[in-house]
């Protein structure tokens, strides 16, 4: 589970951990909602300190922060708390009946072949290839399509417990060397490090302090640019990932292989601007360096470019582009004639070309606006072009002429989306991977000059019958009257009878489409637990294009929570659940929204699933990477966009109501340096303060810290199995739900 996303305790705290276990284990707690007949119970919430004393004034507005001190993740009191937390959740969530039935049926269905579309880079080609349950994904290597493939790299050797991941992976032109970088524990920092792929072995090369990084090599395979932050002599003896230090001053670097990290050549930076990050991209000829800068997470960049050069210092680049008004994505280029996809005047997207040798650039369309939103585009087979739209948030793939534009054809898919893509301009063919939420993925390979695709691979899951289950797409009225479209996958022939197990997902933020994806546990849920999955394509995604991210973001940002519960509103209205068997989960932005939805309307679910949320809208871009986000959600320290965030940030919008709060699991990782873990500790220190000594409030109000784990990317197998079995595991205790042998 990947989401644009904790220690030890003396032997005194040990001891309390004990009677947390002893009062879960004594109070038998059967779903209030689900078994009338228990008498309600209590459960003894970890305390931890609460320090009046701090206050913020935000503007004239005084804002206590009572966990302030949670902040710190290697305070023994923060490391005490979150050993509590999970002292009193996990005893509670393996006391499910329906976790053991769940991992075991998990374990069962996730075994299957995985595989990624193949790639070409110079004579030979290479594809990612998953077993079934090994932690991470092979890079295999072959000299043909029907040749003997051998392992490049595998990242089950990278660590015992699986918890080191193969992050990212750059070939050179000539398919002779591949840069690589690892992160461990799930955090973004990186180490890069390069392999030769004739021998196997890697090369004496090491460079650390990575973090969003480009990794590009130059064509004469001396080097390749990366990013990293400046060396911080606090942070030498952490364990990396655990900080919330703020990531400043990205820079651009040029190595050449063989040569030590501290030799490497600065070769942009921007001081003046400490929070901009930066990329550089070769072009695809070798003989251009493009130059794209970024000031948070809005689809918008600078562009400028260079020649290609041998690297010695601070290069000098023509700037084409120097505002944040558009994005620009390179495509190819014939000389400084460039093609880009961009949003400029365009919030759908188009192609457009310009010759940056002459400035101001005057830009022409390639491929005009069109009704559907364009997400990706790619020069093949000389002088063609393929693009892959987004219509109702389902994939079409279409091929056009690179010089005129011209519609040459389209490609056939079924409702769902490319999940996978492979060709560039070199190459006569192409490879995409089609997947749905029915169908785990199928990728075809098409020559374009027959453009008649051919099954490559077609995946299929032992004891899973996807013919027993149908997805339909329907279109929601929101608040203001706005309609959004939602996917709900469930058993063919579903009667809605209003007593079905339910489970909402949804995201809304930083202009990212929630496409159909194949999940297992997803699968599972639907099948033996007979629940109605439900995705909901709220405002603030990217699935109609930039206005519709707009409708979601900055001082807009109700409406995503609006259009989530309408969304709720509409599972129960027509049919298909009640609010007592309703759960709604989020990850990152998604555990913003659900733990937003569940302070407006406590009334209007019955579980919370909360994962690595953003919680304290107040402070978020003060720690790592947070203030990249400003462009999405506003800033507290702007007079203007206060008001906003104070609205509705999680933690500051707790408070009793008139009925007891859904039963709420927040879900987190020691090592999320995207999303720092204080968000969750001081949204869960908060609810428990607040709720949970009322009466009425018999739902639990509980946390899940997992320890070598992160944002999610990167996370292994083992991690996701455990993960997902507790997650469904507490839903289905706290609601009722019943295990199906079905």
């Amino acid at each position: 589970m990947s989401w644009p996303v904790f220690g030890a305790l003396k032997r005194s705290h040990l001891l309390l951990r004990r009677s947390f276990v002893t009062s879960v284990l004594k109070t038998g707690y059967n779903s209030t909602r689900a078994a009338t007949t228990n008498k309600p119970i209590m459960f003894a919430y970890p305390t931890v300190r609460r320090d009046e004393t701090v206050v913020d004034d935000y503007h004239g507005t005084k804002i206590a922060d009572p966990y302030r001190h949670l902040e710190d993740p290697d305070a023994p009191e923060t490391k005490a708390f979150v050993e509590a937390q999970n002292a009193l959740s996990l005893p509670f969530i393996h006391a499910s009946p329906v976790r053991e039935n769940f991992q075991k049926r998990m374990t069962k269905l996730y075994d299957f072949p995985k595989y990624g579309c193949p790639f070409k880079r110079g004579d030979h080609y290479f594809f990612y290839y998953n077993t079934g349950l090994q932690n991470h994904s092979v890079l295999y290597v072959q000299a043909s399509l029907d040749a003997e493939q051998t392992v490049l790299l595998d990242p089950n050797t990278f660590s015992e417990d699986g918890t080191t991941a193969l992050h990212s992976t750059s070939f050179t032109e000539d398919g002779r060397f591949v840069a690589y970088s690892v992160s461990a524990k799930g955090s973004d920092w990186e180490t890069i490090k390069v392999r030769s792929v004739e021998t196997g072995q890697d090369l004496s090369d090491e460079l650390k302090w990575v973090k969003f990084s480009c990794l590009s090599w130059t064509h004469d395979n001396k080097g390749f640019f990366y990013n990293r932050y400046p060396v911080a002599d606090e942070m030498e003896d952490k364990d990396m990932g655990t900080e919330t230090t703020i990531n400043l001053f990205h820079k651009l670097y040029y190595h050449r292989i063989g040569t030590p990290q501290s030799e490497d050549v600065l070769c942009f930076e921007m001081p003046e601007n400490p929070k901009w990050m930066s990329g550089l991209e070769v072009t695809d000829d070798g003989q251009y360096f493009l130059l794209f800068i970024s000031e948070g997470c809005e689809p918008v960049n600078r562009l400028y470019f260079a020649p290609a050069q041998p690297v010695t210092g601070l290069i000098t680049f023509t700037k084409v582009v120097d505002n944040f008004e558009a994005q620009y994505d390179y495509v190819s280029n014939d000389g400084t004639v460039f093609t880009f996809k961009t949003n400029l005047n365009a919030p759908r997207y188009r192609v457009i070309r310009a010759d940056l040798a002459k400035l101001p650039v005057v830009w022409e369309d390639v491929i005009p606006q069109s009704a559907d939103v364009l997400e990706w585009s790619a020069a093949v087979n000389t002088n063609q072009l393929v693009l892959c739209y987004l219509h109702h948030v389902r994939s079409v793939l279409q091929v056009h002429s690179l010089t005129s534009g011209a519609h040459v054809g389209d490609l056939p898919l079924e409702v769902g989306s490319v999940s996978g893509y492979s060709g560039r301009r070199r190459d006569a063919a192409i490879f995409y991977k089609f997947t749905s939420f029915l169908v785990p993925g199928t990728i075809y390979h098409c020559d374009l000059a027959t453009m008649q695709p051919k099954l490559f691979r077609q995946t299929e899951i032992a004891g899973f019958d996807s013919s027993l289950f149908e997805t339909q797409q329907v279109f929601v009225t929101s608040k203001d009257g706005v309609k959004f479209p939602m996917f709900i996958i469930a058993r063919k022939g579903l009667e809605r009878t209003g007593a079905h197990p339910t489970l909402l997902y949804g995201y809304g933020g930083f202009n990212i489409s929630m496409t159909p994806s194949f999940s297992v546990s997803r699968v599972i849920f639907c099948q033996n637990l007979h629940g109605v999955m439900a995705v909901a394509n709220i405002r603030g995604g990217g699935e109609y294009g930039i206005e519709w991210h707009k409708g979601g973001s900055l001082g807009n940002k109700q409406n995503c929570f609006n259009d989530f519960q309408s969304a709720a509103e509409y599972l129960v209205r027509e049919g298909f659940t009640t609010t007592s068997k309703l759960a709604i989960n989020g990850g990152s932005n998604g555990g913003l929204l659900v733990a937003a939805c569940a302070n407006q309307r406590p009334d209007l679910f019955g579980c919370v699933l909360a994962n690595v949320g953003v919680m304290d809208m107040l402070r978020f871009h003060r720690f790592t990477i947070g203030h990249a986000w400003t462009t999405d959600y506003g800033c507290a320290d702007n007079a203007e966009q206060f008001p906003w965030l104070r609205a509705y940030s999680p933690v500051h919008n707790i408070r009793p109501a008139d009925v007891p709060y859904p039963a709420t699991l927040v879900m987190t990782g020691d090592h999320d340096d995207r999303v720092v873990p204080l968000h969750s500790l001081k949204y869960i220190a908060t609810l428990q303060h607040t709720l949970g000594a009322l009466a009425q409030q018999t739902n639990p109000l509980m946390a899940r810290i997992e320890v070598k784990a992160g944002h999610g990317a990167g996370k292994p197998t083992t991690k996701i199995i455990e993960e997902v079995a507790d997650m469904y595991a507490f839903m289905s205790r706290t609601l009722g739900f019943e295990w199906h042998d079905d």
